[in-house]
């Protein structure tokens, strides 16, 4: 994926650094995140961002959204969410310290087994 340079206010970039610490996202990642978030509420004028955050905080039932394109929205931000969970996700040292042998994909996506610790 491309990126392109851009000026944002000093001011937003902050918020996007303080927001993307709480999500563990790098602050231009949280701008992208809320890029890509606006671009969807714009198109449905009936979908507020205050929904989704209470959706994805849970103070809201993802049942209870009212349309498909609104659960349509909600799923991209916990695809997006996940993923962005799933790639910091490392059990290495803690198998390895709790002596269990593991396997795991490499860089190239074969499989390897790792022994235990002292096998």
């Amino acid at each position: 994926m491309a990126t392109m340079p851009t000026r944002i206010d000093q001011e937003l970039f902050e918020a996007a650094r303080t927001a993307g610490e709480v999500q563990s996202r790098s602050a231009a990642q949280q701008l992208a995140h809320w890029a890509r978030l606006g671009r969807q509420l714009e198109a449905s004028p009936a979908m507020t961002a205050e929904t989704i955050e209470r959706v994805l905080s849970g103070q809201l039932a993802y049942d209870d959204l009212a349309s498909p394109f609104d659960r349509a929205v909600v799923r991209n931000a916990w695809d997006e969410q996940l993923t962005q969970r799933m790639g910091e996700v490392d059990l290495s040292a803690p198998l390895s310290g709790a002596g269990l042998a593991r396997h795991e994909a490499d860089d190239d996506g074969n499989v390897v087994a790792r022994p235990a610790a002292g096998a």
